[in-house]
């Protein structure tokens, strides 16, 4: 099911002394099972674009095309466009409001008129999705949970309408260490073994590093760059000049090099050093630990 946007333009408050154009003639198509990473710095209009991927917000001119509907069509059924484009916002443990766990995760599958053993099925694929215990939490508030588990029950209420689609907005924000992790682990599986089409807006270049396959960079409204991590990431200098950074490893790169170490350009993930690291203590007799 691609997801197709032409010539996308979308201007807050258009007309009024407020009038602010957040994003200027946007194109790309999503394939069937891509991880896509975007960034951008604070204000580059990241939020703006993807709450168009699922109708939230229409166009002030282009279209957005999923599975080759168009979503500004009044014919398009949003309700359909937004079960295969699921939005899980940032901070989403915020709109969770049901009195349990499980009721919070059926609200989706309830509003699309299923039948009840049909929404326990969804309920509990969802909350195995997302390495929740049924028999343990399903029956408890979200507010007896912790922040990672909720915000995972938001993601499960996402997953529980089967979309084709997830795009998480700082899925990772507001977390502890252990809850990041938690959630990185979740969005790779689900990417890896259900081949969900994911695209994932970051601030953290690691956590795009890690997990995405290509990168598309937002600045100012404009998207200034698409490619893979690899192609993307080598552009240290332009990266930092648009107010981003680099991941971690990319940056030990670089200063490994001004030190005269032979490092390649494509080195941008974890594993990557560390398989380059081992190579190196095996050349010079070292053991790498």
């Amino acid at each position: 099911m691609p997801l197709v946007v032409e010539k996308l333009n979308h201007t807050y408050m258009k007309g009024g002394p407020y009038e602010t154009q957040a994003l200027y003639d946007i194109s790309f198509t999503i394939h069937d099972g891509e991880f896509v990473g975007l960034i951008g710095h604070t204000g580059s209009g990241k939020s703006t674009l993807v709450q168009h991927l699922n109708g939230l917000l229409q166009p002030t001119s282009g279209r957005v095309l999923v599975d080759g509907t168009d979503l500004s069509d009044k014919n398009a059924d949003r309700k359909q466009i937004r079960c295969k484009v699921g939005l899980v916002f940032q901070y989403a443990e915020n709109q969770l409001f049901e009195e349990t766990v499980e009721k919070d995760i059926a609200f989706g599958p309830k509003n699309l008129g299923l039948n009840a053993e049909e929404i326990d099925r969804r309920v509990r694929e969802a909350m195995r999705q997302v390495s929740l215990d049924y028999d343990r939490i399903a029956k408890k508030s979200v507010f007896e949970l912790s922040g990672g588990q909720m915000r995972r029950v938001a993601i499960a209420g996402v997953l529980a309408m089967k979309p084709s689609v997830l795009v998480l907005d700082e899925p990772c924000a507001g977390l502890d260490p252990h809850g990041r992790e938690e959630i990185l682990k979740l969005i790779r599986r689900l990417h890896r073994e259900s081949g969900t089409t994911i695209v994932m807006v970051s601030h953290s270049m690691d956590d795009v590093a890690q997990l995405a396959e290509r990168v598309m960079v937002m600045h100012r409204g404009h998207m200034v760059m698409d490619g893979t991590p690899e192609e993307i990431f080598t552009r240290g200098e332009e990266l930092r000049q648009m107010g981003l950074d680099v991941p971690q490893v990319v940056q030990l790169c670089e200063q490994l090099r001004m030190r005269g170490f032979d490092i390649p350009e494509r080195i941008y993930r974890m594993e990557d050093i560390r398989e380059l690291i081992t190579q190196i203590c095996k050349k010079g007799g070292y053991h790498a630990q």
